[in-house]
């Protein structure tokens, strides 16, 4: 029997019907409206799809947004200027700093130059380490997005065993933790693993994010377990995609149509073995950009000591100051 599909579109709306009247209230109650800024180097085609769906989000939420754009000469130093005034924007709420960056830019610098307290892709040590002693704070919206899936989809965690492939600072540790905090018992699997999928064949629930189109095998699932497939790849080679969607004879057609397709990190053969599975595209994707709303939404009101502010991945007058880089707000549909 075909595993029950984890929709992350249908958990999105959810959430956005859920927290647009909070959106509403901040600004009935305390004359805010919370703010997004995205700051997007350079002219890569899918950064530039990326921000604009989230910024296409917080138009449909009734939030603010400013989109940046610095050429993609930029240095260090010129992103780190535009990163401090917006620091000080009294307006701004939530800094997104579209990754990756031009090679000439140091990535750490800049992450860690962002206020903690509007740090929405929570990549922040300070957030992180708070994410590590269990503190409120802003957790990182992958994660975080895959958390709501299980939960609104009740799937068992506690006591559950749980396999995280993949070990980044943006995914694989905090989701790690987040499982952790929610009474499963995790293993952290990586490239340099033995023997991967005896560990992948114990586990309750599989989270995969480790980049590899397919790479987690059917017969390493165990029957039954709950997979979330974080992986986002497109596959343009003929034999690859032959390989992976010879039983999806529709996506296979699609494909040779169009040149590409999006395969995650686990076979797609996976759903025939598996309990519940998230697609891709259509799963974790479309909730990133939904706890980025979230986020946002709650450093607004962290921002102003609300306590009603919930720590993300659970169910849940100064003037300003004029922005000193030339902004714009534009809309798109899609989510990432």
């Amino acid at each position: 029997m075909p595993a029950r599909i984890l929709d992350g579109c249908k958990i999105r709306d959810e959430i956005f019907a859920e927290i647009r009247p909070q959106a509403v209230e901040l600004h009935l109650r305390e004359h805010i409206r919370p703010g997004l800024a995205a700051v997007l180097v350079g002219d890569d085609p899918a950064s530039h799809l990326y921000v604009n769906s989230k910024i296409a989000a917080c138009h449909h939420l009734g939030l603010s947004s400013w989109l940046h754009t610095p050429p993609a000469t930029s240095t260090t130093d010129d992103l780190l200027k535009l990163v401090n005034e917006l620091n000080r924007d009294y307006r701004v709420d939530g800094i997104l700093i579209q990754l990756p960056l031009p090679k000439q830019i140091d990535t750490k610098r800049i992450l860690e130059a962002v206020d903690p307290a509007k740090d929405v892709d929570g990549f922040h040590p300070i957030n992180l380490g708070k994410l590590v002693s269990g503190r409120p704070g802003l957790v990182a919206c992958t994660p975080a997005g895959c958390m709501e899936i299980l939960q609104r989809y009740h799937i068992p965690i506690e006591g559950a065993n749980a396999v995280v492939l993949g070990r980044s600072d943006i995914v694989g540790k905090p989701m790690a933790l987040l499982l952790l905090h929610a009474n499963a018992t995790v293993t952290i699997c990586h490239s340099k693993t033995h023997d991967l999928p005896s560990f992948v064949k114990r586990a309750d629930i599989v989270v995969a994010a480790m980049g590899k189109a397919g790479h987690v095998a059917p017969d390493w699932i165990k029957p039954g377990a709950a997979v979330i497939d974080v992986g986002t790849n497109r596959v343009t080679d003929d034999a690859a995609a032959a390989r992976l969607l010879k039983n999806f004879p529709e996506r296979l057609e699609k494909f040779r149509a169009k040149g590409s397709v999006l395969i995650g990190d686990v076979h797609p053969d996976a759903v025939n073995v598996a309990g519940a599975i998230t697609p891709v595209p259509g799963g974790v994707g479309p909730m990133t950009i939904t706890m980025l709303m979230s986020n946002t939404i709650k450093a607004a009101k962290l921002r102003r000591g609300d306590s009603s502010a919930s720590p993300s991945g659970e169910h849940s007058a100064n003037q300003p100051s004029t922005p000193g880089a030339s902004s714009a707000t534009s809309s798109a549909s899609g989510a990432r």
